[in-house]
């Protein structure tokens, strides 16, 4: 029997639909992954028999094959894990047949057959809308996250059986077994506006005594989002004043957050259960960060501190310790506000819109020699 299951893949902080085709037929006992894979989406191949072993799905000895189209583009991540899944069950009549018809399936099992957190989760469901899909099922920390979308329903599960018993339930019934997610993002915005983030260590800017000057400085840059360099002796209050920034700096659109939230799940860093970063990023990498992991990159291109920074402050304290090759690199990013990695299997374009702020000493002014 054969099977096509809708799923997802990123490319930057945008995404592209895949379509996950299984096949299953009577010959030697085997299982073979093609569609220009990495190393992690061929490991699904054992994640994805044992976990339907472990929750009493036993598969006859048959011939599986899956291919992941378009199958010119890599494909990387662990989040193919559930469509594969769902496109044996499919494929070997455990499920009606058309039941996953017009759904998109994203998330990593377990070995116990359980759905794991995926990254991406947000991009991916925003092209899904695009393209017309008209539900998603995701694993249930990532449920929020995709939720925000308007014109799609985002459903959460907790492991394949509970996906399982969905697909095999009637239309009236799903609903019950699975309950899509809500998510008010006009809710969202008003408690930032009101003050219901500040329990969560929101730096407040009327913090800082004294220093008219820097305080000054600091207000005319945030304005016009400038770049800052702050020079003082130790002690005077610039890195107090630089983490402040972001306080005294407009809201985010939901625009915006929609763009900062998408660079922080494809980096995997959105806390489980988060909705939308509603909050002006700020990152403050330490004097010893490398190249790559500033501007973005190493082996397989991921957004670098300057895309985690987009739509907020890049503060580099201790600015003459830094790398000079890193402080070269920054220098097309801030005029075009993106960056783009090339690499052996394509280029790869990440957002980089933010304030630099600088910090030095007095002692070290004289090592900056430009």
């Amino acid at each position: 029997m054969y099977s096509t299951i809708f799923s997802g893949a990123l490319h930057g902080v945008s995404a592209y639909l895949v379509s996950v085709e299984v096949d299953i037929a009577k010959g030697l006992p085997a299982f073979f992954m093609v569609g220009s894979l990495s190393t992690e989406v061929r490991e699904s191949r054992e994640r994805v028999t044992v976990a339907l072993k472990n929750v009493g799905l036993h598969l006859p000895p048959c011939r599986i094959t899956v291919n992941l189209s378009p199958a010119d583009r890599k494909k990387d991540g662990t989040a193919f894990d559930l469509p594969i899944a769902v496109g044996m069950l499919e494929a070997l009549e455990l499920v009606p047949r058309d039941a996953a018809k017009g759904c998109l399936f994203l998330g990593e099992l377990g070995l116990n057959g359980e759905l794991k957190k995926a990254r991406g989760v947000l991009p991916i469901v925003r092209a899904a809308a695009a393209a017309g899909i008209r539900e998603c099922i995701v694993p249930k920390a990532n449920m929020r996250e995709g939720a925000v979308i308007p014109g799609i329903t985002v459903r959460g599960a907790e492991n394949i059986l509970e996906i399982m018993y969905f697909l095999t339930a009637g239309q009236t019934d799903r609903d019950g077994l699975m309950p899509p997610v809500q998510v008010d993002t006009d809710r969202l915005f008003s408690e930032r506006a009101f003050g219901c983030c500040e329990q969560q260590g929101r730096f407040d800017f009327s913090e800082v005594t004294g220093q008219e000057t820097a305080r000054r400085a600091a207000e005319i840059a945030a304005a016009g989002f400038h770049n800052l360099l702050m020079v003082g002796p130790p002690g005077a209050g610039k890195s107090m004043i630089a983490r402040r920034i972001p306080g005294i700096l407009p809201p985010l659109t939901l625009e915006e957050s929609l763009e900062v939230t998408s660079v922080v799940s494809v980096a995997g860093l959105l806390e489980e259960g988060e909705t939308l970063v509603t909050e002006r990023p700020f990152r403050s990498p330490h004097h010893t960060i490398s190249q790559a992991a500033l501007i973005g990159g190493s082996t397989v291109p991921k957004p670098g501190m300057i895309s985690l920074a987009h739509r907020g402050v890049l503060f580099l304290d201790e600015l003459p310790e830094f790398q000079r090759a890193a402080l070269d690199a920054l220098r097309q990013p801030l005029e075009e506000h993106r960056v783009t990695i090339s690499r052996i299997n394509g280029n790869v374009t990440y957002p980089s819109d933010f304030m630099l702020v600088c910090a030095m000493n007095i002692a070290t002014t004289k090592l900056i020699q430009y």
